[in-house]
């Protein structure tokens, strides 16, 4: 059975393969998950992020961008884009402790990104709980 850990990052590849042009991606989610045996509670848990990342997209882009120092949302790497997004919306919506979720998210951009990456998202999602948007 998966982790949340790879149930969050399946959910990365989704967006990320949804950013870079794929918009009909969602069809396949159940296949995605059979390969990397998302089920049950697992399966529930990613597609609940998949689906209110998608719901929430505009007001997470917001915040995200509200804190992106020197870029914008669309100057950024589409993994790191990924990332972000599925980290602020557990910020902003769940009710997971916020180190969990920054923790998580440093996980998964260390694995996919580059090296400056794990940094950047630690900071952008410390600056999004520290500004009150979070719970």
């Amino acid at each position: 059975m998966a982790t949340r850990h790879q149930a969050r990052e399946s959910i990365i590849t989704l967006l990320y393969a949804e950013d870079i042009g794929n918009p009909g991606i969602e069809k396949f989610i159940d296949e995605l998950f059979e390969e990397k045996k998302i089920r049950n509670q697992q399966k529930e848990f990613a597609l609940g992020l998949y689906h209110g990342v998608k719901e929430h997209l505009v007001i997470i882009d917001e915040a995200i961008n509200l804190h992106l120092k020197e870029w914008n949302l669309s100057e950024i790497g589409t993994l790191e884009r990924a990332i972000l997004r599925l980290g602020a919306y557990e910020v902003l919506y769940s009710e997971l402790d916020n180190a969990v979720i920054i923790n998580e998210a440093i996980e998964l951009a260390k694995k996919l990104c580059n090296e400056t990456s794990p940094k950047f998202i630690n900071g952008v999602l410390d600056a999004i709980c520290k500004d009150g948007e979070a719970k």
